[in-house]
This record gives C-alpha cells, sequence and structure tokens, in this order.
C-alpha cells in the first residue's frame, strides 16, 4: 500500500500534466475520486504497461512540482 495523498486541487493539474505527457490516456483512465489513490495508481500501471513503483514515482514527482510546465 502506498501512502500517496492527492487533494481534488492538486489532481486537476496532475490531470492536465499527466494527459500532456501520456497522450493515449483517456478520460476514463484519470477518473479519480479521492481516498481512492490505490484504484487510480493500478489502472495508470495498467494503461502505460509499467509497474506499481513507476507510476508512484511519476506521480509524487509531478505532484512536487505542480507549478512547473515541465513534464
Amino acid at each position: 500500500m502506498s501512502t500517496l495523498k492527492i487533494s481534488a486541487k492538486d489532481w486537476e493539474t496532475l490531470k492536465i500534466k499527466l494527459s500532456r505527457k501520456y497522450n493515449h490516456l483517456t478520460d476514463q483512465d484519470l477518473l479519480y475520486t479521492a481516498g481512492q489513490e490505490e484504484d487510480l495508481v493500478d489502472r495508470l500501471a495498467r494503461r502505460l504497461r509499467r509497474n506499481r513503483e513507476y507510476v508512484l514515482f511519476t506521480i509524487s514527482k509531478e505532484l512536487s512540482d505542480l507549478e512547473s510546465n515541465s513534464l
């Protein structure tokens, strides 16, 4: 289990960044409800064909610098 917590406000920015970085992700792939971080990570890992650690690292990295335009 991860300790990842995403606020609704942060998710709006993060969702845009992820959709730009991985343009094949759909709105359904990026669907997130507060408290459902594990479901989100599992879904993204399947769609990106990566492991959970990669997804957690990517999300954590983007969360640490939400104001940046870099991907």
